[in-house]
């Protein structure tokens, strides 16, 4: 039996590091390049449309931003706002996609559809106020640059996360120097600063109560209110590693508990700090998000953990790995439902699902959930989790009157006069 294949559902110019699906467009928003380098590598910004055609899930290049000699290593979404890290800056972009009306959108561009770039005549681009404007098959977008901000200051300064708050208000910003910096938005003025980790600062992750969670090559794992310290987490103390084996966390997310609306956990993963010749396995753990308490927490193997992400819902976690492999778990049990191994055959830089409202419903089709995945490779992949097929309860009951009675029966016929 062959290895399972994830569709590759395009492939950019450069390498890809960070993604976003927009729920209201369905717009698949995937960045990265080659940096400063003088390769003949393109650093850029692609805005791809999704679409079902035939019963399948496929993408096709709307727009590519430039963003000249600066490589996006990591995006956060907010509305129609993107904030993008590249190098030490905090980039602000605005982009906005309306339907075209009337002979227009007849008229903007060639029909044929695929998984790259379409073919025939390219759409219609120009340089409108600062930043850029596609026209193509009836759907118009508009991309401009807004504000910019220095958001790292070590001697090899990178900004490594940025995310929103829950009213996207605020932006915090982590990187190499280990500070916290928090930004209104879209203003970027810096009304909050302060140092959370010795050393660079892996993952971040705001909750809707404004409780900011930090992970560090410290091996630390932070609460925080504001500047001041709510608590640490503790996993390594009574985690089921060997007191030899440091850990350290690679990566946090807070997501929703289904159908509890006030309900909220946080996901972290730990990997083994140091590379060994028989690696120990990773582990992926959910906490209570009020007390921060571990709830469990289970192996997810040896391969070391790249990226992980939370679905709409609270309801799929999504990991990539340093080896190219893609898996999805179930929140709840910690339970892994699908795996690719060497999805990509190098590290998976960023997972991402497609949105739970908006356009998704229409998009995922019969699956249940979608993943999409990048890499340095400069492929984007696709990976559906089928329905998973359930007996109603209804039927369970039918089945279970049914054996009772074929019971009764044969005990009957074997000892007339039991009943």
């Amino acid at each position: 039996m062959g290895r399972r294949r994830a569709p590759e559902l395009y492939r950019a110019p450069f390498p890809l590091y960070a993604l976003q699906v927009d729920p209201s467009t369905g717009l698949l928003i995937a960045a990265g390049g080659g940096g400063a380098a003088k390769t003949g590598i393109k650093n850029g910004v692609h805005f791809l449309q999704l679409e079902r055609i035939n019963g399948r899930l496929s993408a096709s290049l709307l727009h590519s931003h430039d963003t000249e000699t600066r490589a996006t290593m990591n995006l956060a979404l907010a509305g129609d706002i993107l904030a993008a890290g590249q190098d030490a800056h905090c980039q602000l972009l605005r982009f906005q996609a309306h339907q075209q009306k009337g002979n227009k959108a007849e008229k903007a561009g060639s029909k044929e559809q695929g998984p790259r770039q379409r073919k025939g005549a390219a759409p219609a681009e120009k340089k409108c106020g600062g930043g850029a404007e596609t026209q193509h098959e009836g759907l118009e977008l508009r991309v401009e640059n807004l504000q910019a901000v220095q958001t790292d200051f070590s001697s090899d300064p990178l900004q490594k996360v940025v995310c929103f708050n829950h009213d996207n208000t605020l932006l915090a910003t982590g990187g190499t120097d280990g500070y916290v910096r928090v930004w209104k938005v879209p203003s970027l003025e810096k009304v909050l600063e302060f140092k959370a980790h010795e050393g660079e600062i892996e993952d971040l992750a705001l909750g809707p109560d404004g409780k900011l969670v930090t992970v560090g090559r410290d091996l630390k794992a932070s609460v925080w209110q504001k500047n001041q310290l709510v608590t640490q987490l503790h996993w390594q103390e009574n985690g089921p590693t060997f007191s030899s084996t440091p850990y350290r966390y690679q990566a946090c997310r807070f997501g929703q508990v289904p159908d509890q609306p006030a309900g909220l956990r946080l996901f972290t993963v730990q990997i083994p700090h140091k590379r060994l010749r028989q690696p120990p396995p990773c582990y992926l753990t959910a906490w209570d998000g009020s007390n921060f308490l571990p709830l469990r927490t289970k192996s997810c193997g040896h391969e070391v953990i790249s990226c992980l992400n939370v679905s709409e819902s609270g309801t799929f976690l999504g990991l990539g790995t340093v080896t190219g492999s893609v898996a999805i778990y179930i929140a709840f049990s910690l339970q892994c439902l699908y795996y690719v191994r060497e999805a990509h055959g190098i590290v998976v830089t960023d997972v991402a699902f497609l949105p739970e409202k908006g356009r998704g419903p229409e998009l995922l089709g019969s699956h249940e959930t979608a993943l999409f995945s990048v890499a340095v490779d400069s492929r984007c992949q696709l990976h559906l989790l089928p329905s998973r097929r359930s007996v109603p309860v209804w039927l369970l009951l039918l089945l279970c009157v049914g054996l009772i009675v074929v019971t009764i029966l044969l005990l009957q016929s074997a000892f007339p006069g039991f009943l």
